[in-house]
């Protein structure tokens, strides 16, 4: 029974996942586009941003205030679930979301693109421990969290102004319930952003000091 949802399920939201995906997919490209764009000042500017904060890991600052650091993660995050859930509530939303997803993928894009154009190797080392481990879990829990809002927004278009017959409640509690969900696992990732996240940076972060990004 279970599996045959699954699947019913997938046969019905796939194209949606397919268009949000390459919607992300965008962003990334754009946001590593973005890098080649920059001028020489804004690359300096980051690049002594990038040094302080490699000094401060390496000194151990941002183990320092664990507590600080998980709210300030969880925080960042649940603005993304609750931000798509109220835009998921409204028609005119489901654009709105698609932007969020193509703003997601212009962050890690670019953030992923700096480090590896920038660092070359060592830039990779950095990124591999620092932005993409939590992202596995971040990325695919937005895609649902958008899916589920684009979903639940077009079958209130159609429950308004083209079948009146049908009921709300079960995907409002499928769409609420995604949401809840997706905040779980963002505790998950925050504790891990808090507590293990420094720790690997820390272990990787003197080989990024020969490069005298200071």
């Amino acid at each position: 029974m279970r599996n045959r949802t699954l699947e019913q399920y997938m046969k019905e939201h796939l194209s949606f996942y397919i268009f949000v995906g390459v919607i992300f997919v965008t962003g990334v490209v754009f946001g590593a586009v973005m890098v080649n764009a920059l001028s020489l000042e804004q690359k300096q500017e980051i690049t002594r941003y990038l040094g302080n904060f490699f000094a401060r890991v390496q000194q151990g600052a941002l183990e320092g205030d664990i507590t600080g650091s998980f709210k300030d993660s969880f925080s960042m995050h649940i603005k993304w679930v609750l931000l798509i859930w109220i835009l998921g509530l409204s028609v005119i939303g489901l654009p709105l979301i698609l932007i969020l997803d193509f703003l997601k993928g212009v962050l890690v894009g670019f953030t992923v693109g700096y480090m590896v154009g920038t660092m070359s190797w060592q830039g990779l080392l950095f990124a591999l421990v620092s932005v993409v481990p939590q992202n596995l879990i971040i990325i695919p829990v937005l895609l649902v969290c958008s899916v589920t809002a684009m979903a639940f927004s077009i079958h209130l278009v159609k429950n308004r102004f083209v079948s009146r017959n049908g009921s709300i409640y079960e995907p409002f509690m499928r769409f609420c319930g995604v949401s809840v969900a997706s905040t779980a696992l963002f505790v998950g990732v925050s504790l891990f952003e808090a507590y293990l996240s420094p720790v690997m940076m820390k272990w990787v972060t003197p080989m990024l000091a020969a490069l005298h990004l200071a």
